[in-house]
């Protein structure tokens, strides 16, 4: 059987390899004093709160299952609407929002509503690997411009500008990013902007995890910028509902059709049970407890990055948002006798029980250098992993 084109330049998803492997360790100790610590996967260790599971549970009961629109049920996107206007002071009508069957679906619509074979489009290393497999599959290329600690690991309207060339088409951005949990500076973003829609291009930003963000001057949405911008959005973050698999797009007038045509065809619609289940998280005792988690992650956030700059696994910048630490572990690497952050990963494993994902999928701009921590779990076994890595590295 011959395996197409499109499917061969799709790179494995490391993150998921180094998954498996402490899986496989968590059987093995599980009985064990020192049980497996996960904090290699970017999933909230809360779930849906008490009114999304009820309506939830209500949808299956008065039978609402059947097919929705492929835009989303008119009532979510109001309430999305409705949340971008009290939460960032934006007013972004319910007719330009589409729900999708994750962000994961939202990039892939968008990719293929905007990218043919041969363009390329301009991304940040490190960035989120499957980002740039979106591009990969709608027969772009993902164009990677190493950043620095200085720049925040976030592309710059310099760097834009002399990156761009006849085939480039647009940047996908991220803020606040995985793996670096840092978000662009507003300015910088809409110099960005400006720049690439003189030249005809789209801007792409994921959005995912500004929901997120711990400063009040970098969590805003770049939807603020103007009405040509393209938002990712998704329920799985801020709003704890990773396995139900819902988000959404922002799109401009224009590209509404084109999406929906492309969402009818693909995806037929989102999850319809997802769907009326969301719509309590815009209720107000829904909204107070996302907020208690929210300062709840900025708590772990502050305990746990100046503990790993005391193991010497410094973070170079701040994470404004989301719930990762983006630490260079060249010293650690040097300590523990191993090359690089990979084999530090199984290292660290091995020796402690921890499991975080080196920086292997992420890109390639010192990518070896780093690993990546999650801090969604909660606060004792972010304690618990401290003090098992000084153990091997205090």
């Amino acid at each position: 059987m011959k395996i197409s084109e499109r499917a061969q330049r799709i790179e494995p998803f490391y993150v998921m390899e180094v998954a498996k492997a402490a899986s496989t360790l968590a059987e093995q100790v599980a009985h064990t004093d020192t049980p497996m610590v996960f904090l290699n996967i970017g999933e909230p260790d809360f779930t849906a709160p008490p009114l999304v599971q009820q309506a939830a549970e209500k949808a299956v009961r008065d039978g609402q299952t059947q097919y929705t629109a492929a835009t989303g049920l008119p009532a979510l996107r109001e309430r999305i609407s409705d949340w971008y206007a009290t939460r960032f002071g934006l007013q972004i009508p319910a007719r330009r929002i589409v729900v999708t069957a994750g962000a994961s679906a939202a990039l892939q619509l968008v990719c293929l509503a905007l990218i043919d074979a041969g363009d390329e489009v301009l991304m940040a290393d490190p960035s989120y690997p499957c980002n740039r497999h979106f591009v990969s599959a709608a027969l772009g290329s993902a164009v990677l411009i190493p950043t620095t600690a200085q720049e925040r690991f976030q592309l710059s309207a310099d760097k834009v500008q002399a990156a761009w060339h006849a085939r480039t088409r647009g940047v996908l951005l991220a803020s606040p990013s995985n793996p670096t949990g840092t978000s662009i500076e507003p300015e910088e973003l809409r110099r960005i902007h400006e720049f690439v829609s003189e030249r005809g291009g789209f801007t792409i930003v994921d959005e995912i995890y500004l929901g997120l963000s711990y400063e009040a001057r970098l969590g805003q949405s770049a939807l603020a910028i103007d009405d040509h911008i393209i938002s990712v959005n998704s329920f799985s973050k801020y709003f704890n509902m990773t396995g139900w698999r819902l988000g959404w797009l922002v799109v401009p007038d224009d590209l509404v059709p084109v999406v929906e045509r492309l969402a009818q065809n693909l995806f037929i619609c989102a999850s319809t049970i997802a769907q009326h289940a969301a719509l309590a998280c815009f209720e107000e005792a829904s909204l107070a407890e996302y907020e208690k988690r929210r300062a709840e992650f900025k708590a772990r956030r502050d305990y746990f990055i100046p503990a790993l700059n005391d193991l010497g696994l410094t973070v170079p910048v701040m994470p404004d948002g989301a719930f990762y630490a983006w630490a260079d572990c060249s010293a650690a690497c040097d300590q523990l006798q191993v090359s690089g952050s990979w084999d530090f990963a199984f290292e660290l494993m091995k020796r402690t029980h921890v499991a975080a994902t080196p920086g292997r999928d992420f890109g390639h701009a010192d990518t070896a250098r780093f690993i990546r921590f999650s801090t969604a779990n909660s606060m004792a076994q972010l304690q618990t992993a401290i003090a098992r890595m000084q153990s091997v590295l205090g």
